[in-house]
């Protein structure tokens, strides 16, 4: 299953603003180190950098293409291919920055206590995860797998699990001097249905159409476009208003 920068670079103003708010939440301190765990095309790392212009910033992301945009993005910062489930860093850092990636690993109460342990003391751990399971778009996209001729392929597709800001909450309290959770739902104006599926096609439904041939990802899209052009009626104007909830958590070791 590979990431394709292009695809979701689309969307990149939409996509951005979560970790504009999160980084503007991450407290005012004496930040030399701040890395970006699950970089992407360094669009959150640039919005880390501007943010605390005196640091060392590094991004980090497990997709070679995703670091080729970074990289032609912001030159003069560093970008590394790596595993944030294998991450084991020899020096801690200040900030560590985790924009909608850590959705993809699974065991979160060791993998979270792990990246705290990265932290200098003071330091902050900032993480914005989606929070949509339960939304629209991701329960068509079940239905559609387990209801085409696909089924035995990816019928059983599942996301990891998300926990409630409460499990995070008493999880990091372990841990953290103070712990800071909020969810907040955008509403992205989008043109069109199609818009909706090509917004996914770079995130969510990267698990059910990775194993699909050509012809069954072009049957898989066409029947979730019809599904999701009736769960997201257009405006008048034919614009779609994407719902769209995340939870972030500012946690400071």
């Amino acid at each position: 299953m590979t990431w394709s920068a292009k695809q979701y670079s689309m969307f990149e103003q939409q996509r951005t603003r979560p970790v504009r708010d999160l980084v503007a939440a991450i407290p005012d301190g004496d930040v030399r180190t701040a890395v970006d765990l699950g970089c992407g095309p360094g669009n959150s790392t640039e919005v880390l950098a501007d943010r605390f212009p005196q640091a060392l910033v590094t991004g980090m992301d497990s997709s070679d293409d995703m670091l080729v945009d970074a990289r032609k993005r912001l030159p003069a910062l560093n970008f590394e291919l790596a595993d944030i489930g294998a991450w084991n860093p020899a020096q801690k850092f200040d900030v560590i920055l985790a924009n909608a990636s850590l959705q993809w690993l699974p065991d979160h109460a060791t993998l979270y206590p792990h990246l705290v342990s990265q932290l200098t003391l003071g330091g902050t751990l900032a993480v914005q995860t989606p929070d949509n399971l339960d939304e629209p778009a991701h329960k068509l996209a079940r239905e559609v797998a387990a209801d085409g001729p696909w089924a035995t392929k990816i019928g059983a597709v599942k996301h990891n699990e998300r926990h409630t800001a409460s499990y995070y909450f008493e999880l990091l309290s372990k841990h953290c001097s103070t712990v800071d959770v909020w969810r907040t739902t955008y509403h992205h104006p989008l043109a069109g249905s199609a818009a909706v599926v090509e917004w996914f096609k770079g995130s969510a439904l990267r698990p059910f159409l990775a194993p699909l041939t050509e012809s069954e990802k072009s049957a898989f899209l066409d029947e979730y476009l019809a599904r999701i052009t009736k769960a997201y009626p257009a405006l008048a104007d034919g614009t779609v208003l994407l719902p769209f909830p995340r939870l972030f958590i500012i946690a400071t070791r």
